[in-house]
């Protein structure tokens, strides 16, 4: 098997009724509704080798979650060609699925009023996981994500990055082959986050996992992927290494800084372009390759804080890329 995940001319239109404001409108889409169709994925072509780590963006809205629900065959295609492991995804052939997780970062499949190990072991049921293995996996799962002591806590009392850990150890608890992961960091602290990105790092490594991450947050991309997919309107813009996307279309960093005073505050545009200046708060985009030059120079001359260096948002580089149509 060369290619873990194949999609060609992809494409999922979704049919949803129109409504009216207010009452009347109501009442008309009850008696005679207006339906439309929207085109979700407008041929939507790439294919992912075994063991890639593929970064998978675009703004809200652009088919990034549909793309996935449906190499996970929860949607069925209206058109085109698409294979997961040499498997149609929508038959939801059982040996498929033992061999796929799909985690999306705002669902929760963790039973709320129970122990997550209840779910762990309601799945090892599900995947006919012989017991000598689950428990291997789950020993191993729950010490690399560092939750081995809340196993019996029931999860309305775990804090939101600790849930997203045990989302990740029952998606994990079969040992998939290819993984899917809708926004995994979101709504997580720094340092949540960055013990998810190394467990994804790791597991990827460990058991060449093939792995499809969407991601609205800069550093998941940084640490993660080195090939990045730009999907937008349902089209893909981009498909490449990530290194070149960064060269491209982010040769500036943010440095936002908190001042204690606005003494030297004219000379800030010596250090860099100001693109936010509201005492205390300031805002500079820099050359990517200046920007540790630039941070210490501000830190020298001028009554800093606090200081971050930032790199510019996601959407600013799809902007980009949408611009520039490169090619793919």
């Amino acid at each position: 098997m060369d290619r873990a995940i194949i999609v060609d001319g992809l494409v999922k239109d979704f049919e949803v009724t129109e409504r009216e404001p207010g009452l009347t409108g109501a009442f008309k889409s009850l008696i005679s509704p207006k339906k439309k169709i929207v085109n979700a994925l407008k041929g939507v072509s790439f294919s992912i080798q075994p063991g890639e780590l593929v970064g998978f963006i675009g703004p809200n809205g652009a088919g990034k979650t549909t793309t996935l629900k449906t190499l996970s065959g929860l949607l069925y295609p209206t058109a085109g060609f698409v294979e997961v492991l040499e498997f149609d995804p929508w038959k939801r052939n059982p040996e498929f699925l033992k061999q796929i997780s799909l985690v999306m970062g705002q669902k929760n499949q963790l039973w709320w009023d129970l122990p997550a190990i209840e779910t762990f072991e309601l799945n090892r049921a599900i995947y006919d996981i012989p017991t000598r293995s689950y428990n291997e996996n789950l020993k191993e799962l729950t010490e690399l994500l560092d939750v081995e002591k809340l196993l019996n806590t029931p999860v309305r009392k775990l804090s939101l990055g600790q849930r997203m850990r045990m989302e990740l150890v029952a998606a994990l608890i079969h040992k998939p082959k290819v993984l899917f992961l809708d926004e995994p960091t979101i709504g997580l602290d720094i340092i949540a986050q960055q013990k998810v990105r190394d467990f994804i790092y790791d597991y990827n490594r460990k058991y060449n996992a093939t792995v499809l991450l969407t991601s609205h947050n800069m550093g998941d991309l940084i640490n993660l992927a080195r090939r990045v997919i730009i999907i937008n309107d349902g089209k893909i813009l981009y498909d490449g290494a990530f290194e070149d996307l960064i060269m491209q279309y982010a040769k500036e960093k943010i440095i936002k800084a908190t001042l204690s005073n606005e003494n030297n505050i004219s000379n800030l545009e010596k250090i860099g372009k100001i693109k936010k200046l509201s005492f205390p708060e300031v805002v500079l985009s820099v050359p990517r390759s200046a920007a540790a030059v630039a941070a210490s120079e501000l830190l020298q001359n001028f009554p800093v804080d606090d200081l971050t260096i930032e790199e510019i948002p996601i959407e600013e580089i799809i902007r980009k890329a949408f611009k520039s149509e490169p090619k793919k």
